[in-house]
């Protein structure tokens, strides 16, 4: 070896001992900030990341993170370096519906989606054995006919269901009493009991409580989300326009990061989660749990998510229509 050759081999060793090694994303266990107390949600959530993490060869935990409307839990994966290790569990409420109240001071484009996860559509559930309205349009004929007869609670005042069936019950001018309730496992009682006409359901509680409910309408245009309800009627399939299309009027979260994360780790992460999401096994998991995959791809994220707060300004108008409504009777 020519002493030239000593000299650039004896640089180059030095040079590969003086830099860290390239490592490929991801070397360490991933987590993924789920903005609100342990429950169902989250249950599905970890469904998602044990799947996610089976593709990418590491643990992804889902952290509870509860506080503020799930502004604490954006707080807390924003603190976090860009780096694709913490992954934002974006749900429409830290996401879409707390900027819009002032309580935030982030929009949607401040971050870069993965995938959609899922949703938890609506519904609107009357007893068992309730013979005076024969469907949805029944009821909410009934409701215009004879405003504030029906009693009915959508459980937390102001809420997301609220704005949903209250915007349904605008484009019908049906009005009815609202009862709120803080839990709607209560408001499930008191529609046994009879206290109550109807009540607005999710997929969780009508599980719990399909013996004595009926569904006459699930309040989403996604298909599938018929499924969690026992393929009960969508409400487009009686020619109702519930003013609110895709996500707007259900419970549904979309994984981020933030929008410094470098390239080649979006690229890693969206694969991994794309490749979960559309596999049948994990789809089949998540209906079973109540919630439906809604599929949207990353290219799909501002068609889909730009149109969610206006359409949910028309649910809060509705709630003061509503109130207008019976204030007046």
């Amino acid at each position: 070896m020519t002493l030239f050759n000593k000299i650039a081999a004896v640089a180059l060793s030095a040079t590969v001992l003086a830099s860290p090694a390239l490592a490929e994303f991801p070397e360490r266990n991933i987590e993924n900030i789920y903005p609100w107390a342990p429950g169902a949600t989250m249950a599905a959530s970890q469904v998602i990341a044990d799947a996610m993490g089976g593709e990418l060869g590491v643990n992804i935990s889902v952290v509870s993170t509860p506080g503020a409307g799930g502004v604490k839990a954006f707080e807390t994966a924003m603190s976090r370096p860009a780096d694709g290790y913490t992954i934002f569990d974006g749900y429409v409420a830290p996401l879409v519906l707390q900027p819009m109240q002032g309580n935030a001071d982030w929009s949607y484009t401040d971050f870069t989606p993965l995938w959609s996860a899922t949703s938890n559509a609506f519904a609107i559930a009357v007893r068992a054995d309730e013979d005076r309205f024969e469907d949805l349009p029944a009821l909410l004929d009934y409701a215009a006919q004879n405003p504030g007869d029906l009693r009915y609670s959508p459980g937390n005042a102001g809420a997301l269901p609220h704005m949903v069936v209250a915007k349904v019950m605008q484009n019908s001018d049906a009005v009815a009493q609202l009862v709120p309730y803080p839990e709607i496992d209560n408001a499930v009682r008191d529609l046994r009991s009879g206290i109550l006409d109807f009540i607005v359901i999710n997929p969780g509680v009508y599980t719990v409580n399909k013996d004595s409910v009926k569904i006459l309408g699930v309040l989403s245009t996604l298909e599938r989300s018929s499924e969690t309800y026992g393929g009960a009627p969508l409400i487009g399939s009686f020619g109702l326009d519930m003013g609110m299309t895709d996500l707007s009027p259900m419970g549904w979260n979309w994984w981020l990061v933030r929008s410094d994360t470098p390239e080649d780790v979006v690229a890693t992460l969206r694969e991994a989660m794309g490749t979960v999401m559309n596999d049948e096994e994990t789809q089949n998991r998540l209906l079973e749990m109540g919630y439906v995959p809604t599929l949207f791809s990353p290219e799909q994220y501002e068609e889909i998510v730009g149109p969610v707060a206006d359409q949910l300004q028309g649910g809060i108008d509705a709630i003061a229509w509503e109130k207008e409504q019976l204030d007046n009777m």
